[in-house]
C-alpha cells in the first residue's frame, strides 16, 4: 500500500513538473510571439510603396544619416546636370537654370546673372550650341558642418562642325532645408563657385 502511495505521489511530482515546463514554454513562445509581432510591424512601417508607370515598386525607409553622402553627391550631381545641361532654346536654358536655383543659393544665382549680363546664352542660341555635362567625380566631407564638397566635371560645347571639351571644377558648401518637390534631397548648394572651366580638347565633325 505504502508503495503504490509513494508511485502515486512521485506520478503526481513529475505531472507537477511537467505542467510546470508547459506554462513555462506556453508563456515563452508566447513572449517570443508577441516580440516578433511588433518587430515586424516596425519592419511593416519602414517599408513604402511608390506606383511608378502602374507597377507597385517597394521601397525602403532608412535613417537620413545613414544616406547622407548618397543624398549629397545626388543632390550635387543634379544641380550641375541642370544648371550646364543647355540647349540653344530659351526656354529649355530657362526651365533648366530655374530647376538648378532650387537647389542653390544666390551664389548660383549670382553666376547665372554674370553669364546672362556677359551674353553667354545669347551666344548658345546664336550659335546653335547646346551644352552637356558629366559629372566625373565628387569629393564630400560630411565631418563638418555645413558640408564642403569639390565636383570635377567634363563640359561638352556641341556645335554643327565641331564638339569642344572643358574641363570643370566647381566647389560649395551643403546645409540642410526642408524637402519638397523642388528640393527632394532637402539639401542647398551654399557659396558655390567656379575653381576651373577652360578648353582640354576640340574635335572637328
Amino acid at each position: 500500500m505504502f508503495t503504490q502511495l509513494k508511485n502515486i505521489d512521485t506520478a503526481f511530482k513529475h505531472i507537477k513538473l511537467f505542467s510546470y515546463l508547459l506554462i513555462a514554454a506556453c508563456v515563452f513562445i508566447s513572449c517570443f510571439a508577441i516580440y516578433k509581432s511588433y518587430q515586424s510591424s516596425d519592419n511593416y512601417k519602414e517599408h513604402i510603396y511608390i506606383l511608378a508607370n502602374g507597377k507597385a515598386l517597394e521601397a525602403v525607409a532608412a535613417d537620413r544619416k545613414a544616406n547622407i553622402p548618397v543624398e549629397a553627391r545626388d543632390h550635387i550631381r543634379t544641380f550641375h546636370q541642370y544648371f550646364f545641361t543647355l540647349d540653344p532654346d530659351d526656354k529649355v536654358i530657362q526651365a533648366n537654370i530655374t530647376k538648378a536655383l532650387y537647389l542653390a543659393d544666390e551664389s548660383a544665382k549670382n553666376q547665372y546673372d554674370n553669364l546672362r549680363e556677359n551674353g553667354y546664352y545669347a551666344n548658345l542660341i546664336g550659335g546653335n550650341i547646346s551644352e552637356e555635362i558629366n559629372v566625373d567625380s565628387i569629393n564630400l566631407d560630411i565631418n563638418v558642418y555645413p558640408y564642403n564638397f569639390k565636383c570635377y566635371s567634363t563640359e561638352k560645347l556641341i556645335r554643327s562642325t565641331s564638339t569642344t571639351t572643358r574641363s570643370l571644377i566647381t566647389q560649395g558648401y551643403l546645409r540642410n532645408v526642408s524637402r519638397s518637390d523642388n528640393n527632394p534631397h532637402g539639401f542647398l548648394i551654399e557659396r558655390w563657385e567656379t575653381l576651373e572651366n577652360k578648353d582640354t580638347g576640340v574635335k572637328s565633325k
